[in-house]
């Protein structure tokens, strides 16, 4: 196959626009702004979804789940990154972006739920569907979608062939979260009341792009209350509850090839995350990659077109590498 003879500088040429129509297929390019999609969970009377760009049913092709960002606390499967998606379409994956029950309605163990039924239904259904090649699938996200695809790396089974995660996070119990922020209470504080009222009580999966919710995050970074309304347990009164929700606790010899990309003035998730996150991979014997950009904050913001395109072609690169 021409796709898997292609050499690192071949593949880096194509994803950065050198003789992409010469050297790989662009099949449904066209297509790109109507995903097909599929509920692949009922919870009561809610339905979550995932929405999958470039399906082919009866091919075999490998496929990419993308896991939104938002805190846990808002955001929805059409936060996706185009520009990483489309460096995925031009290796002829098929994405698939989902999304999950939202804090603070529903508690961390039931998330991790739906992330285990959203990796199973794209392992089990996709091939059917979809013409994903059951044993070439990767997870790959961002921020909490970062954190989320690094649970997928143990809870997931079977595990994701490689993980690419986008400044994610392996601890939620460390300071950063769990007690007040400095940068974040240099805003307006937010009431509890106001906080409370930005959200609900019924679960949701999808809330509408200006719902507010991002007032009851704020809230919870100003007072350090995140993992206990996320969680709905308190790391400083019970730390061992939360051994089975950080990832960096978890990482053996059996986890997943994974790659980290991280902003170094990033003042949401600290770089320092994804710097312990490598150490631990490291430790374990993991194969891993560790992209540093240098002055960029959270999602990259501030980083150079170069920068951002470096970083995306070589998570594309480290992912095709690890499903070819």
């Amino acid at each position: 196959m021409t796709q898997l003879s292609l050499t690192r500088r071949d593949l880096a040429r194509a994803l950065t626009g050198g003789a992409i129509g010469a050297a790989l297929p662009r099949r449904g390019a066209a297509k790109e702004s109507a995903p097909d999609t599929y509920t692949y969970k009922k919870v009561g009377g809610l339905e979550i979804k995932l929405d999958v760009y470039g399906a082919s049913p009866g091919a075999r092709r490998p496929a990419v789940i993308w896991i939104h960002g938002g805190a846990l606390i808002q955001g929805s499967r059409k936060r996706i990154s185009r520009r990483f998606q489309a460096k995925l379409r031009v290796l002829d994956y098929i994405v698939a972006s989902i999304d999950y029950r939202l804090a603070p309605e529903t508690k961390l163990p039931e998330i991790i739920a739906d992330l285990r039924d959203a990796c199973r239904w794209v392992r089990e259904q996709g091939p059917q569907r979809c013409g994903i090649d059951a044993e070439r699938i990767a997870v790959a996200g961002s921020s909490a979608g970062g954190y989320l695809t690094l649970m997928a790396g143990f809870t997931a089974a079977p595990r994701p062939r490689v993980l690419a995660a986008f400044y994610g996070y392996g601890d939620i119990t460390t300071p950063w979260y769990s007690e007040p922020d400095d940068f974040y209470r240099k805003q307006p504080l937010v009431t509890r009341e106001e906080a409370e009222s930005s959200v609900g009580t019924a679960p949701v999966s999808e809330p509408p792009e200006q719902s507010g919710r991002g007032r009851f995050y704020l809230y919870c970074r100003q007072q350090g209350l995140w993992p206990l309304k996320v969680a709905g347990h308190d790391p400083q009164k019970e730390p061992r509850w939360f051994d089975p929700y950080c990832p960096i606790r978890n990482v053996t010899a059996q986890y997943p090839p994974t790659i980290l990309i991280h902003g170094t003035a990033d003042t949401d998730v600290p770089y320092s995350e994804s710097q312990n996150m490598a150490a631990r991979l490291k430790a374990a014997g993991v194969e891993h990659e560790f992209i540093t950009v240098l002055g960029a904050g959270h999602g990259l913001s501030g980083a150079t077109s170069e920068q951002t395109e470096n970083a995306d072609t070589r998570a594309a690169e480290f992912i095709r590498a690890h499903l070819a």
